[in-house]
């Protein structure tokens, strides 16, 4: 947030320049751009007018300023200075440019790169958290070139002109010293800014953001894409105004090959300006892991004529734009294949079971996720008969996502070659017995056993007759809780066996009919062992309470109940993946998917 005070202008004072508004709008938006960017909290912005020159006059900043409280003489002309304060309201950290003499770490919140607060005197004060900074404005200064104000559009926005001593207004031998001075420091703002940026888009922003205006007047990034050449990702102008045209002006003028060569000259943009005085533009490659990623090219009015220690900085940063570059689309190819793999994990949809409502929610844990360790499936089996399972398989790695497909599709493959549910268990148990025991031939006792625990069922729907006849079986799993229609709850089915412990294990199904307006309630341990404290959910039969409390809602906003209730239970994020399934018998018609 950003707070400004204002006070009258002095009589007399010296007419404030473009020129001279520009520098102090530049400062401004620099300052608080950093304390944004690094503090995150409340900013105090304090704009005032003052004599800067009168006698007795004497600074505000407590001796700390870039005067250092001196009384100025009056030499003669009108002198009228523009004071400005940036202040970080955060209460824990110090505040300056440099190094933290406390900790030896680079200083948080306003920062600015040391060579640039020199060259604009801009002063760290640590004890109130303020940056500070006085622009003077003496009578007969000159305006910067450009149309005069008449000339301009209604609204337009000003040019952001660097001052001078800013390295984008800096002479040839000027910007090598800066490049000596403060490129150490620009680097490793570099560095700082695109480090752990996975999006390409993101990372062209902030790199064209850092170079324009500090090295150029406007600044364009193409990137190479796969088949159809050169893309344009960012364009960045000084002047805001003219970013679209040049936007426009570059994509007719494609880069149809890369550039090799640092600072290759580069046609000027007629969009890009200077009509009167002309410009000059250099071309950069990127390059990272010798893979050309893409091309920057910066542009300003004149002869943009760079030293050697200039363009050794720029291709340190275009090395670093380019690596950023390389590492987004790295992370971003990584991500869709995994995305890709997860989705086939899970069903693409449902099966609808006649006469019965059905709903599913699932919450998979980890960031980036789409599917962990849980998994469910609905499938039709000939008429008047479906399918239905949960499951859960130890870990939440890639490894346990494999076991998750498998185990899923090996499940339909059976129930279609006509095994019952008992039958499906059985079979399903051996053949992980089975990889667990290959898996430690092959890789020794530090081979990780993959256990599973599975709700397997199945629905007959007679017709002309409601409700179903469910035959259900667990495997290590949660119970099914049955929610009659007088409110009572009982366990579904017996805890058996994980699958994949015990090769030998016989596994026995539970019968009943699930009657209108019955329901079937299924959950992984996710939601059984949601903890608070040193409780879990299902405790004295929690689970069986949350079901008899949304006793008359319907299958979907049963299982938005149940969601709830989990997260809700703890005062934390949930810590697993978290899976309900609800099965619903109604009187008569078609059942509902939710």
């Amino acid at each position: 947030m950003e707070r400004a005070r204002r006070r009258p202008v002095t009589p007399g004072a010296a007419a404030l320049t473009e020129r001279f508004i520009d520098d102090v709008l530049l400062l401004v938006s620099e300052l608080v751009t950093n304390a944004v960017m690094y503090a995150g909290t409340e900013i105090d912005v304090t704009c005032r007018l003052e004599p800067a020159g009168a006698p007795g006059v004497k600074s505000d900043d407590g001796g700390n300023g870039a005067d250092g409280g001196a009384v100025h003489p009056d030499d003669g002309p009108a002198v009228m200075g523009v004071v400005v304060e940036v202040a970080d309201r955060h209460p824990s950290r110090g505040v300056h440019g440099g190094v933290d003499a406390r900790s030896g770490e680079p200083g948080y919140g306003l920062q600015l790169v040391s060579a640039v607060a020199d060259s604009w005197g801009v002063t760290y004060r640590q004890s109130e958290k303020t940056v500070w900074f006085r622009l003077v404005a003496r009578e007969g200064e000159p305006e910067i070139p450009g149309p005069p104000p008449s000339a301009r559009p209604a609204g337009a926005g000003r040019r952001r002109q660097a001052p001078p001593g800013h390295p984008a207004a800096l002479s040839r031998a000027h910007a090598a010293e800066w490049a000596d001075r403060g490129g150490p420091s620009f680097l490793a703002e570099t560095s700082e800014l695109l480090a752990g940026q996975l999006d390409q888009e993101m990372v062209t922003a902030l790199a064209a953001q850092l170079l324009v205006p500090r090295l150029a007047d406007w600044c364009a990034i193409w990137l190479n894409t796969e088949g159809t050449g050169m893309k344009l990702s960012r364009v960045w102008h000084v002047d805001e105004r003219r970013i679209l045209p040049l936007r426009a002006d570059l994509e007719r003028d494609t880069p149809s090959v890369g550039v090799s060569t640092a600072g290759t000259p580069w046609p000027w943009p007629e969009s890009a300006g200077a009509r009167h005085t002309g410009g000059s533009a250099l071309a950069f490659p990127l390059v990272a892991r010798d893979t050309e990623q893409g091309l920057l090219l910066l542009g300003r009015a004149g002869q943009l004529q760079m030293t050697d220690t200039v363009v050794r900085m720029v291709e340190d940063v275009a090395r670093r734009v380019a690596q950023a570059v390389f590492t987004a689309r790295q992370y971003t190819r990584q991500t869709t294949i995994s995305q890709a793999l997860q989705r086939r994990q899970l069903p693409a949809s449902l099966a609808s079971i006649e006469g019965v409502d059905t709903a599913i929610v699932y919450e998979p844990h980890g960031e980036g996720q789409t599917v962990g360790g849980d998994f469910y499936d609905i499938f039709p089996m000939g008429e008047h008969r479906w399918c239905f399972l949960l499951g859960d398989v130890q870990g939440k790695d890639p490894e346990a996502m494999s076991v998750t497909g498998l185990a899923r599709h090996l499940v339909r493959l059976l129930a279609r070659e006509g095994h019952g549910v008992e039958s499906v268990l059985d079979r399903l148990n051996t053949a992980m017995a089975e990889d667990s025991a290959e898996a430690v031939e092959l890789s020794g006792e530090q081979a990780s056993s993959r256990f599973l625990s599975l709700l397997y069922g199945e629905l007959e729907v007679e017709p002309g007759v409601a409700g179903a006849h469910c035959t259900v079986a667990t495997a290590g799993h949660p119970p099914p809780l049955h929610l009659f229609g007088d409110g009572r709850v009982a366990p579904a089915s017996d805890p058996q066996m994980l699958l994949g412990i015990d090769e030998g294990t016989e596994f026995q199904a539970s019968s009943f009919d699930l009657a209108p307006g019955e329901t079937l309630l299924c959950v992984t341990d996710g939601v059984t062992e949601r903890r608070c404290g040193n409780w879990q959910l299902d405790d004295n039969d929690g689970l069986a309470e949350i079901l008899r409390d949304g006793m008359g809602l319907g299958a979907k906003a049963l299982a938005e109940h149940v969601r709830r209730a989990a997260h809700d239970f703890g005062t934390g994020p949930v810590e697993d993946d978290l899976s309900v399934l609800v099965l619903q018998a109604v009187r008569g018609g078609n059942g509902r998917r939710g």
